[in-house]
C-alpha cells in the first residue's frame, strides 16, 4: 500500500492525459464521496461539484481554458462551483437535516440556528461568495490528495473563463458559478512533466517549529 507521502511525491500537475484511459465509475464514486465529506464552514456546504465526461463539451470548453489540452484529453473534468446566492433557507435546510440525522431537538438547535442566520444576514453577497470560494479551495486540495492516493492523475486549474463555462454548462439555472476545475485521468506516456523532479523548497524554509 502506498503511503500518503509516497502518493504526494508521485503526483504532479498532469499536462497531458492518455485519451484511451478512463477513470472507473468506482473511483468517480470515491472522489464524489471525498468531495461530499470535505470540511466546510459551519458544515453548510455552499459548494457543489459537476462531473463532466461529455467529450464534445470538454473540447468546446478547452477554447475557454486558454486552449489547455488537459481539458479535452482528461477522462473527466471536475468543476467545483459555489452557489450564486446563499439564502437563509439554506441554513434552515442544514438544521432540519441535522435534526433528521442526529435527532437533535429544536430546543437545542434554535439558538445556534438564529445566531447563524444573523451572521449571514450581515454579510453581503460578495462576502458570502468569497467565503464559499475559500471553501472550494479546501475541497480542491482534498480531491487532489485522494486522487494521489488512488493513483489518479489530476491538474488543478484556475485559468479558465468562468463566465463562459457557466454559460455553456447552463449553471445559472442551478444557481451556480464555476470557480475551480480539476481535469482527472491517467498521464500520457509522452507528458514530459511526468519525468521531471519535483521542485520544493527545503522543509526548514516552509515549516516553522516553535
Amino acid at each position: 500500500m502506498n503511503t500518503i507521502i509516497e502518493s504526494l511525491k508521485w503526483r504532479y500537475a498532469c499536462k497531458k492525459f492518455d485519451r484511451t484511459k478512463k477513470v472507473s465509475n468506482a473511483k468517480i464514486e470515491v472522489l464524489s464521496e471525498a468531495f461530499n465529506l470535505t470540511a466546510t464552514s459551519f458544515g453548510l456546504q455552499p459548494i457543489k461539484m459537476l462531473i463532466l465526461q461529455d467529450k464534445e463539451l470538454q473540447h468546446q470548453l478547452m477554447t475557454y481554458s486558454f486552449n489547455q489540452q488537459q481539458i479535452s484529453t482528461a477522462s473527466h473534468v471536475l468543476i467545483i462551483c459555489i452557489e450564486d446566492y446563499f439564502t437563509q433557507e439554506k441554513i434552515d435546510n442544514y438544521f432540519d437535516l441535522e435534526k433528521k440525522i442526529r435527532g437533535t431537538s429544536e430546543e437545542i438547535l434554535g439558538k445556534y440556528r438564529k445566531q447563524l442566520k444573523d451572521i449571514f444576514a450581515n454579510k453581503s453577497t460578495i462576502e458570502k461568495q468569497e467565503s464559499a470560494i475559500n471553501q472550494a479551495y479546501i475541497a480542491l486540495g482534498n480531491l487532489m490528495t485522494v486522487c494521489a492516493l488512488e493513483r489518479i492523475d489530476a491538474c488543478p486549474m484556475e485559468g479558465f473563463n468562468a463566465q463562459k463555462f457557466d454559460e455553456i454548462l447552463e449553471l445559472k439555472k442551478q444557481n451556480l458559478k464555476s470557480v475551480l476545475i480539476l481535469p482527472i485521468g491517467y498521464r500520457a506516456d509522452d507528458d514530459f512533466m511526468s519525468t521531471l523532479k519535483k521542485v520544493r523548497k527545503p522543509m526548514e524554509d516552509t515549516v516553522i517549529k516553535m
